[in-house]
């Protein structure tokens, strides 16, 4: 790395302690996943959140976007939701000075650096397709014309586990657009008591910003000159393969309770996330602990079991967490 770099990712991790000191004046707890959604953001991401009702997914994704100072939008998924309500729409209107009736295009929320797609399940595929597409372009199409969406762009999707009824489940084609899945569980004991507290007292503390999107965007670039070596990108691909049960490497579990196993993407969110990890903690190149600290959320929903784990109450959440105790890192500095 250049000395330029060098001093990058020592702002970088200041920058980190500020944010979490920031988020942490209204979110109590949820340490790892406030630093799996600044890896994702400084990978140039998306993520998937999973938790049930009550426990403050949109107030954390809002005070998010309030310490880095970037435009938030949210959209309440429903099932009559249209994709118009989300990228826009035309609308006709008078041209005052010529008479003439002319179209005019309206933004959607997903023109902002920051979306929050609360219970994305809960609308059909169509609807789901063009925030998805969004997500993978970067730009809406409409009237004929390509818009880009603003830089930074930050996708936050919800889902709540416990009601399926009603819900249209994202193919695995789309969930494979998340660079995470995230979960997020209860707290305990201690933080709970804090959060009441806090919530039935005086207002919450202010937050402010941190970062700005011209910062954001610079980071994401500075992310990318991260070094890896060779050996732990070849250790990410062999964690990536032997979820794959047509592979020769996966292991015999994997085999017997695995219909799909995760795509080439999946390594290559593997290093990248692990090289934010990296660099958001002051580090100058990517570690076998980088690799393996973002392991799980990034396999968890890119591996589909067959009916013999369903009926062994075997999750894919298990089969990644064995993937990872069985396959260790032995190369240098192991």
């Amino acid at each position: 790395m250049s000395q330029n770099d060098v001093e990058a990712v020592a702002e970088l991790e200041a920058a980190r302690r500020q944010l979490e000191e920031q988020i942490g004046k209204v979110v109590i707890g949820q340490h790892e996943v406030v630093e799996g959604l600044l890896i994702a953001l400084l990978a140039g991401g998306h993520c998937l959140l999973v938790g049930v009702p009550g426990l403050a997914k949109t107030l954390l994704i809002r005070t998010l976007s309030q310490t880095l100072d970037l435009s938030f939008g949210r959209v309440q998924f429903t099932p009559d939701l249209m994709p118009s309500d989300i990228t826009g729409t035309d609308v006709l209107e008078e041209d005052h000075e010529t008479g003439r009736k002319v179209f005019r295009f309206v933004p959607g929320p997903i023109f902002h650096n920051i979306i929050l797609a609360d219970e994305i399940n809960r609308t059909p595929p169509k609807t789901q397709a063009a925030l998805l597409e969004a997500m993978q372009e970067h730009a809406v199409t409409a009237g004929g014309n390509t818009m880009p969406l603003p830089a930074p762009f930050f996708v936050l999707a919800t889902q709540n586990p416990i009601e399926q009824e009603g819900t249209y489940p994202l193919p695995e084609a789309q969930l494979d657009r998340f660079l995470f899945e995230l979960r997020i569980d209860y707290p305990d004991a201690a933080e709970e008591a804090a959060i009441v507290r806090s919530t039935t007292s005086a207002a919450p503390e202010a937050v402010r910003p941190v970062l700005n999107g011209e910062q954001i965007v610079a980071f994401q670039q500075l992310v990318r000159r991260v070094p890896v070596a060779d050996h732990l990108v070849e250790y990410a691909v062999r964690l990536v393969r032997s979820s794959r049960p047509t592979d020769g490497t996966a292991p015999e579990h994997v085999r017997e309770m695995v219909n799909w196993g995760a795509g080439p993407r999946a390594s290559q969110f593997l290093v990248l996330a692990g090289k934010a990890r990296a660099a958001l903690h002051g580090r100058h190149s990517v570690s076998a602990e980088d690799i393996r600290a973002v392991a799980l959320p990034v396999l968890r929903h890119r591996i589909v079991v067959n009916f013999h784990a369903e009926a062994q109450a075997v999750s894919a959440d298990g089969l990644a967490q064995r993937l990872l105790d069985e396959i260790r890192y032995d190369g240098p500095g192991a």
